[in-house]
């Protein structure tokens, strides 16, 4: 079969596209023959030898490797234990993480099997695969976060905040993978939200159910919204701290990636700050299914690129601007 492969760090061009064996499941583990492929923030921080990550923290890769997580494909075969899937079914999911041994960027990949869930009938192998990543970091920030695995960033639990009517919630890189996502779920529950994008994505916000869009081009987020109840960073990073002046005491800032808050301001101003590590999780990959099914929430493709093309994948996230997810297909 095919597969990207890297076998040294560095930029988009060191991704391979090569032969490598079809692997054999083990107890526990399904054979897809995946169909598309999404593409994520951790498969280019592995690409770069995870330099992003604290040393301390930072996982040994033995090179080369496939990169990836996220398919959608159909069952080829399933181990002798496995009664949950059949050849023939189609499934989604997350592979493996928070490790990054998920080698989904290939034709075939075993996968275990409570990493996966029944791909949702409405919608195409192109849109489920955009979906596991960015859908479960929204749904265990905001929703739940179905595990009790310790967090590598803090030693207590993260604990989302209840969403309902009346709850204001901001959402910082809402046009983005995890943002898109994070304006459906919370609208869902019931929460006003206001999304933070570059103005040309306000209809795009809008029409995900936005209730207000600030484009940060133009306005400083920071210096406009106030009195809300939750503050959702899905850019995180050294500039997440200038949200705390926006939260009402006894409100929260969920950054998504590392950020630099003074847990001293943070506890002066009475705000819960926060921050977890997604999770693969079948059962709750198949509560969003049920959503995508519906329409209640949608995945909206940024960009396509074939599996041989995956280094322009690659240079495409490298540009920025990012309205949704990108997939590589014809796998």
């Amino acid at each position: 079969m095919k597969a990207i492969r890297l076998h040294t760090y560095g930029g988009p061009e060191v991704l391979r596209h090569e032969d490598v064996p079809v692997p054999a499941p083990k107890p526990g583990e399904v054979l897809v023959r995946v169909h598309a492929v999404g593409v994520n923030p951790p498969d280019w921080y592995l690409r770069d030898g995870l330099t992003v990550m604290p040393e301390e923290i930072r996982p040994k890769i033995d090179l080369p490797v496939v990169p990836g997580t996220d398919v959608s494909g159909v069952v080829e075969a399933v181990a002798d234990d496995v009664t949950g899937f059949s050849p023939g079914d189609e499934v989604f999911g997350m592979l493996r993480f928070p490790g990054f041994d998920g080698a989904a960027y290939a034709e075939y990949v075993v996968a275990p099997a409570s990493d996966l869930a029944p791909k949702p009938a409405g919608i195409d192998h192109v849109h489920a695969a955009g979906a596991p990543m960015a859908g479960l970091t929204a749904w265990q920030y905001l929703v739940e976060v179905g595990h009790d695995h310790p967090s590598p960033f803090q030693a207590a639990r993260h604990r989302p905040v209840a969403l309902g009517t009346g709850t204001r919630v901001l959402v910082n890189g809402a046009a983005g993978g995890v943002g898109h996502f994070a304006v459906q779920l919370a609208k869902w529950k019931g929460a006003h939200v206001t999304a933070v994008a570059s103005g040309g994505h306000e209809p795009f916000l809008r029409d995900l159910g936005a209730d207000e869009v600030i484009d940060y081009t133009r306005t400083r987020p920071e210096e406009t919204a106030r009195d809300l109840d939750l503050v959702l960073d899905a850019v995180g990073g050294p500039t997440s701290h200038r949200f705390l002046r926006t939260l009402r005491r006894g409100g929260a800032l969920f950054p998504v990636f590392f950020a630099e808050v003074d847990p001293e301001e943070a506890a002066r101003l009475g705000v819960t700050f926060s921050i977890s590590q997604v999770r693969s999780n079948g059962p709750q990959l198949a509560e969003l299914g049920h959503l995508l099914d519906a329409g209640t929430v949608r995945v909206a493709i940024d960009s396509t690129y074939p599996l041989s093309r995956a280094q322009e994948a690659h240079e495409r996230a490298a540009r920025g601007h990012i309205r949704g997810k990108i997939v590589l297909t014809g796998v």
